[in-house]
């Protein structure tokens, strides 16, 4: 299998955390997320809807990429079937992310945007068809984060464990992705809830700024060629 440069991992890595905190930044998020009917009302007057939803694919796509990076960094080390295995998860969460972002930032905008302009006696209709695409949307968030969670878990574990990268690096992963996980489960069992909420943003923004600590690693200590 092909390598990634570790420099081109490394940009990749940074510029996709950047990336997606700015499509995060641009998503509306005044509303509760557990209230539907607050929440599609500030969806439907949200004007760059699809590229914030498209900046937050990218950015993952390209977070991937820098795991992949990382991953070939330590292809040496006695833990890399560690690495490998979190690389695996990388794209499982990559394609997991995929189709949230298809059903988040295209079909359920499409149904609220429906909503928002139908005629009166419609209406009750057209929000159950969107709050049933909702539906679909917290499946596939509970398991993308869980996927994301086990991949800097794995990554984390792998890092602590290295001779190329600081220990507590790989700590500050492996914690990220727990938290993350931990987010995915109550996701799952209890929608966009406060409680789910409270626990997957701070982790998620750990697990981001940790990728972005690895991208710096990539870039100062590049892995020599074979």
């Amino acid at each position: 299998m092909s390598q990634v440069p570790s420099r081109i991992g490394a940009v990749a890595a940074i510029a996709g955390a950047l990336i997606l905190l700015g499509g995060t930044m641009l998503h509306p998020m005044s509303a509760d997320p557990g209230d539907p009917l607050a929440a599609f009302t500030e969806y439907a007057a949200d004007a760059h809807w699809l590229e914030s939803h498209l900046g937050q694919f990218i950015g993952v796509a390209l977070m991937v990429i820098g795991l992949i990076a990382a991953r070939d960094t330590l292809e040496d080390e006695r833990i890399q079937w560690l690495a490998r295995l979190g690389a695996a998860f990388a794209v499982a969460a990559l394609a997991a992310a995929a189709a949230l972002q298809a059903v988040d930032g295209v079909a359920l905008k499409r149904a609220i945007d429906h909503w928002a302009r139908a005629p009166v006696d419609q209406r009750q209709g057209a929000f159950m068809a969107a709050f049933a695409i909702r539906q679909i949307e917290i499946g596939l968030a509970s398991f993308t984060a869980m996927l994301f969670g086990a991949t800097a878990t794995l990554y984390g574990a792998a890092i602590a464990a290295s001779q190329g990268f600081p220990r507590w690096l790989g700590w500050l992963g492996a914690i990220g992705g727990a938290g993350t996980i931990t987010g995915g489960v109550l996701t799952a069992k209890t929608g966009f809830s406060a409680t789910a909420m409270t626990v997957s943003m701070p982790f998620s923004l750990l697990t981001v700024l940790w990728m972005i600590l690895v991208g710096a690693i990539l870039w100062r200590h590049p892995r020599r060629p074979p």
